[in-house]
């Protein structure tokens, strides 16, 4: 099996500057390694119960296509933001030398988005993206990660086409009163390869007397059997 192909460039005299985009499955969250495997469980009398580090579905979207990292560090002080890097003036490239920008609150207008405080943040993105032909990508808020205290708005881009350009990432800073450093290197976005295709059809129906049969004795085992999905359905 061949694995789609995505290319991270950045301007040579930033590359020792910049962290670099890994795969996400080489950066799982610190947390998720330290969770325990089992918890005891109040409702269930202290009974112990498995914890999301069994759940493939969960970790398969943790691991799921590319991390595009944070520049530089950002210090945020209630509402309040700043920086201590001072990358070289490119004037062969019109990307901005400010890690952030923002947008103003009235471009949501109409939009269900609580802002925390008087403006939409970006995250600028110092690296192209080029995927295969016939793909986009799309980039999202790093999956399953609310440990973060902003949530980056999704969008997709075809870049196989748009591969010379920067994708840069609107967020929505949660907490207003956040005080302290957001790191070099915090995910900002995870970057989701998707085959351009004809929209799928979709067909709504009720099962037949054979699927019924078929869903119950999968609900039994998924009951009964621990790592009935991992061992017989995950890829």
């Amino acid at each position: 099996m061949t694995h789609p192909q995505i290319i991270a460039r950045c301007h040579p005299a930033l590359e020792a500057l910049l962290p670099k985009p890994t795969a996400a499955r080489a950066a799982l969250p610190d947390w998720l390694r330290a969770m325990p495997s089992e918890a005891p469980a109040e409702t269930l009398n202290g009974d112990p119960v498995r914890t999301l580090k069994h759940c493939p579905p969960f970790l398969d979207a943790l691991s799921l296509g590319i991390l595009i990292p944070l520049a530089t560090d950002l210090h945020f002080d209630k509402g309040a933001v700043s920086w201590d890097w001072d990358p070289p003036a490119l004037p062969d490239t019109l990307i901005s030398r400010s890690p952030i920008a923002l947008h103003l609150p009235e471009q949501a207008t109409g939009a269900p988005y609580p802002l925390a405080v008087n403006s939409i943040l970006k995250f600028l993105n110092f690296w192209t993206l080029e995927a295969p032909s016939g793909t986009s990508l799309l980039f999202t808020h790093p999956l399953n990660r609310e440990e973060l205290p902003f949530r980056t708005l999704s969008g997709v881009v075809d870049c196989d086409l748009f591969r010379d350009g920067y994708v840069h990432f609107p967020a929505l800073w949660l907490d207003r009163d956040f005080t302290g450093t957001l790191p070099a290197g915090t995910p900002i976005a995870q970057v989701i390869p998707l085959p351009r295709s004809a929209p799928p059809e979709l067909t709504v129906t009720t099962m037949t007397e054979a699927q019924i049969t078929a869903n119950r004795a999968l609900q039994t085992d998924l009951a009964t059997t621990p790592g009935t999905y991992r061992k017989r359905f995950r890829h």
